[in-house]
Order: C-alpha cells, then sequence, then structure tokens
C-alpha cells in the first residue's frame, strides 16, 4: 500500500540524541526523548553549577537558588499563573495527590460529589477515590460523545449544589480529544465547585493559559513536555493555595519549629517539604524555552498533519478500528481484529517502531470502548512523515502475518 504524505512542518530530530537513525519512537504520550539543550542543562546543574537551594550561604548555593527559582517563575510564565503559584512536585500523579490530601481533606466531606469523566487517567481517579473512602464523598462519572469527547453537555445536568470538585483531562492519553476547559470551567463553579485539569497531554502541544481558562488547579509532568523525569507542577489559585495546610512535612516547608508546635511557610514553599529535584527544575526550565523557541501554534499544526496523515492512512485497512475523535491531538489509539496490541507492539518493534499497547492507565475507558487494551502511536515535535510510513508498514505486516 502506497500513500502520500505531506511534508512535515518541523524538522529537529537531529537535536534528539535519543533517536538513531531507522528507529521511529511513537510512544512520547508515554514520556518523551530529551533534546541535547534538556540533557546540557541537566549535566551542567548536577556539574559545575551544583549545590543545593535556599539554605546555604555561600556564593554557588544563592546562584543555584536564582537558577532554581527562576525556573519557577518560567513554569508560571508558560502557563499563565504568578510564581507563588507554582507548586514543583515529582508530576502530574503527585500534583493531583497533594491536592485530593490537601485542599480535598479540608473542602470535601460526607454526602459531597466529585465528578470525573469515562477517559480520565488512573492518576486522575484514584486519589479522588481515596478521599471519596475517607471522608464518605460520592463519585460520578460523565460519558463521552460518540466520537470520544467528555461529554459537557452532561455535566450541565449532572453537576449539583453538592459537587465540590471537577477532576478532568485537558487532553486524553488514550483518544487525544481535547476538553472545551473554558466551558468546564463555567459550568463547574456555576454551582460553587472547583475545576482541575490534568494537563499531561496538553502542556506539550497547545499554549495553556490558566487565566483564560478560569480553572482552579493545573498538573502536568515534565517528561512529556521533553523535560526530565521526576518533575512536574501543579498551578493553584493563590488564594485557594494559601488556605491549603501542607501534605508532607520536613525541611524547607516550615516557619518555625519546637516540640510545642510547628508553623509553617508561605506557599509554595509549604508544600515542598526536603531537598526538591534542583537539577530537574532547570532542565525544565530548558525544555519549556526550547518548545517555547518552535511556538506551541507550530507544534500543534505539526502533530495535527501527521495524526490526520496516519489517521487517512489506517482507515483504508479494513482490519484497522480508529479510537478518538478526527482531530485528536498527537495521538493515535486503534486496534487490528484479531491481533492483541501486545502483538502488534511486538511486530512493530521488530519494523523498528516503538508504540505502546495496554490500557494505558485507563481501565475505565478500555471498558467504555469495548476492548482490553488498545495500540497506540503518540507523536512529538521529532516526528516526520516517514514515522508514519513505517508504522503503516508495520501495521500491514502485522495484517499478513495474522491474516
Amino acid at each position: 500500500m502506497s500513500i502520500a504524505l505531506a511534508p512535515s512542518r518541523l524538522d529537529v530530530r537531529a537535536d534528539f540524541p535519543g533517536l538513531p537513525e531507522g528507529w521511529s519512537y511513537l510512544d512520547t504520550a508515554a514520556t518523551a526523548q530529551k533534546p541535547q539543550a534538556v540533557i546540557d542543562a541537566i549535566a551542567d546543574a548536577y556539574g559545575p553549577r551544583y549545590a543545593t537551594v535556599h539554605r546555604g550561604v555561600y556564593a554557588r548555593s544563592a546562584d543555584m537558588t536564582i537558577a532554581y527559582e527562576a525556573a519557577r517563575k518560567r513554569v508560571a510564565d508558560f502557563l499563565g499563573g504568578a510564581a507563588d503559584e507554582i507548586v514543583f512536585v515529582r508530576g502530574g500523579t503527585e500534583a493531583i495527590n497533594l491536592v485530593a490530601n490537601s485542599w480535598g481533606n479540608g473542602h470535601v466531606g460526607a454526602g459531597d460529589r466529585i465528578l470525573l469523566s469515562t477517559l480520565e487517567h488512573h492518576s486522575n481517579i484514584v486519589p479522588w477515590q481515596l478521599l471519596a473512602e475517607r471522608v464518605g464523598a460520592e463519585i460520578d462519572v460523565l460519558p463521552l460523545t460518540e466520537d470520544g469527547q467528555i461529554d459537557l453537555d452532561a455535566i450541565a445536568a449532572m453537576l449539583t449544589e453538592r459537587h465540590k470538585l471537577v477532576a478532568l483531562a485537558h487532553v486524553s492519553n488514550v483518544l487525544g480529544s481535547t476538553l472545551d476547559a473554558k466551558r468546564a470551567a463555567d459550568l463547574a463553579h456555576g454551582v460553587g465547585a472547583k475545576l482541575l485539569l490534568d494537563g499531561c497531554q496538553a502542556v506539550p502541544r497547545m499554549a495553556v493559559d490558566v487565566a483564560a481558562i478560569d480553572c482552579d488547579f493545573y498538573a502536568f509532568s515534565g517528561h512529556k513536555l521533553y523535560g526530565p523525569t521526576g518533575i512536574g507542577a501543579l498551578w493553584a489559585r493563590g488564594d485557594i493555595l494559601a488556605e491549603m495546610p501542607p501534605w508532607e512535612g520536613g525541611g524547607s516547608m516550615i516557619d518555625k519549629v519546637s516540640f510545642a508546635g510547628t508553623t509553617y511557610a508561605p506557599p509554595p514553599q509549604r508544600f515542598e517539604a526536603g531537598t526538591p529535584h534542583i537539577a530537574g527544575a532547570l532542565g525544565l526550565h530548558a525544555a519549556i524555552d526550547y518548545v517555547a523557541a518552535l511556538g506551541l501554534d507550530v507544534i500543534h499544526a505539526h502533530e495535527a498533519a501527521l495524526v490526520s496523515e496516519t489517521r487517512d492512512a489506517l482507515s483504508q485497512l479494513n482490519s484497522v478500528r480508529l479510537f478518538g475523535p478526527e482531530d485528536s491531538a498527537g495521538i493515535v489509539s486503534f486496534a487490528l481484529e484479531g491481533v492483541h496490541p501486545h502483538d502488534i507492539g511486538t511486530i512493530l518493534d521488530e519494523e523498528g517502531v516503538a508504540i505502546r499497547a495496554g490500557h494505558h492507565c485507563a481501565q475505565p475507558l478500555m471498558a467504555h470502548l469495548g476492548v482490553e487494551a488498545t495500540a497506540r502511536a503518540s507523536f512529538g515535535i521529532y516526528n516526520t512523515s516517514d514515522d508514519v510510513a513505517a508504522l503503516v508498514r508495520g501495521i500491514e505486516r502485522v495484517s499478513r502475518i495474522f491474516g
């Protein structure tokens, strides 16, 4: 089968030393490869610049503190928030757990309700289940539209004044469907609920402005944004963050400690107990600079073109079932009739194509789709039409083997 593919909009593959010639990496939704600029920033942070932050009185510690706080400011600018509204965390998972265990414990009680959607990642399900079990709250689940979007018409009908929180994915990690976040915020606030957005799949591929969205919490992981693992950020409204109690105790998050009692530092330090991931923060700063220099509008258009090419090509194969909307953001999930996704992934690996196969930490969504697992190709700024062609050739081989 031959397909005509449009030229790619970006040509940055040479910036990524983890991508050897002839290997098509299509698992960016799980974790992105790192540009040399990020690798250099991490090496520099652990090498000639290395020192702890906030506590040292010597010059290098002071310099590193400035760099660390500059990274916080960079994240804030990237999201459209203020620096003192940014909490560095290990990733989106910890950010959501922080909200559940700090804000949630104080604002969600017996008889209250939390609204999620069918397509949520486990990281945006399990923390709320744990909170609900602790306090006696209930969880409601939004349905999806036929093409895999969160049904915001349904949210309008389901929300009540008993709902204290709505927690939704800005972009689905399986379907690539994009939430109308501003409408979701308006609906949640209409009944007095807060809105938390899981932005892990959104921030690498579209501009985010938390002020324009009018959400209350926004969480993301650095490693999906071409940055290091073990670093991410929680943005929360300043007035909300100021009222939240600490979740973890230790050094750096205190004002004064005595055996009679302890007082705590103001946000965001209140939520950053212990020595932070200093090199991770500097690496994240470099990743944001790299992405911003390319332009998120350019990145979005680039990935949209690759998704369109992929869906068009796979739709020509009778045995392939595609999931999600036509305009999915950087992600194409699919199934091949009679073939387990793990077998698809294994054969594609033999062809030099790396995809993800499994439930993608979204088992409720798999149940909704009527499958145990899917194959998922997810694109990044380094992918080109050649990667799409390699994927299609690999799927054709899978079809021949199992046909």
